[in-house]
């Protein structure tokens, strides 16, 4: 008796793309992940190369993966629902086309991103530290309000960029006498990659150096000093320790000013702490995380942004009729939890 070929199952694409590093996921809609891929950072604003990122992360992902089977795909950029939401738009149209895949995707900012991919709850409070900083609030799945996100120069307080412009700053004036002596000067030049001696002994020569190689590189290669903030401050040093406080109260007066302004309630809503440096194994995720359970917040960390795009990609692709159908879907390709084995609503 002849078979009936069958139409292989739909997968989804999701990328997060932020200032240090690009990821993409392929996941079916049972939340399998079926491939990753990386890339360097894709903002507009700092990458020399957005387009060349996001195409690195796509190729290593699609590798060995039937692009016909690619149904949808959500790419979350940072900045991509401001004025630079055309060339987002446009940039990740053009690179869809490059890589060969059908139809075309969407385009979204990385907070909902990582909303989505650490919890299915459509109300939600965002607190963000990573290359950039930010906060926001999420009702009925959509941003209703935000605070800071305004980019190295005039915001982005508590952040990565924050971090390791701060050490470089207090670097300078242990140099030069303007401030304490900091074991930040032990590890700073070899960074970024300047030599440590002086020829006057005065520190003048070195302070020159520093100035110059911070001023060479995009301002986003700042957030990678910030790990050495943290272990400088792990050995005692105050000055380190000082930042990461001032860093901290900084993220959590964000986060305070949202909450005032909008009435939200810390203790009604999950507050979902995303960015390397609030998910990770650090000095400030512990001081926010401490400062808000001393509150009585339930603090939840971002899993996988870019499972989370894919989520997106997938309830837009398959819109569930009903909203148990919707967290079902949402939570098996986020990777939240299991789905559950009931169909009803879906």
């Amino acid at each position: 008796m002849p078979t009936t070929p069958t139409t292989p199952a739909p997968l989804v694409i999701g990328v997060d793309s932020g200032g240090t590093s690009t990821r993409c996921a392929v996941v079916g809609l049972d939340g399998r992940v079926q491939a990753r891929g990386h890339g360097p950072g894709g903002n507009l604003r700092s990458s020399p190369d957005p387009a060349g990122a996001l195409r690195q992360a796509l190729e290593d992902a699609l590798r060995g993966v039937d692009r016909h089977r690619i149904a949808a795909g959500h790419l979350a950029f940072a900045g991509a629902d401001g004025e630079d939401a055309t060339t987002y738009r446009e940039m990740a149209a053009w690179v869809w086309r490059e890589a060969r895949l059908p139809g075309a995707p969407v385009v979204g900012d990385d907070l909902a991103a990582a909303v989505a991919g650490a919890t299915d709850s459509p109300d939600a409070l965002l607190l963000l530290s990573g290359t950039g900083a930010v906060a926001a609030l999420y009702r009925g799945g959509a941003r209703t309000a935000r605070r800071d996100g305004y980019g190295w120069l005039l915001g982005d307080e508590g952040s990565g960029v924050w971090l390791g412009r701060q050490a470089v700053v207090r670097t300078l004036a242990a140099l030069d006498g303007r401030g304490p002596a900091t074991a930040l000067l032990d590890v700073l030049p070899g960074a970024l990659a300047v030599e440590s001696g002086g020829a006057d002994g005065t520190g003048t020569a070195l302070a020159r150096r520093m100035v110059t190689a911070v001023h060479a590189a995009p301002p986003a290669e700042l957030a990678r000093l910030a790990p050495l903030v943290d272990a400088v401050a792990r050995n005692g040093d105050r000055v380190a320790a000082r930042i990461v406080a001032e860093g901290a109260h900084l993220l959590l007066r964000t986060l305070d000013s949202l909450a005032d302004a909008t009435g939200a309630d810390f203790a009604a809503l999950p507050v979902v702490l995303a960015g390397g440096l609030l998910t990770g194994r650090t000095l400030l995720a512990d001081r926010v995380t401490a400062a808000l359970r001393a509150r009585g917040t339930a603090t939840v960390p971002a899993r996988d942004a870019a499972t989370g795009a894919a989520a997106l990609a997938a309830l837009a692709l398959r819109a569930p009729a009903t909203p148990a159908g919707a967290r079902r879907l949402h939570r098996a390709v986020a990777g939240l939890g299991p789905a559950r084995t009931d169909t009803a609503g879906s």
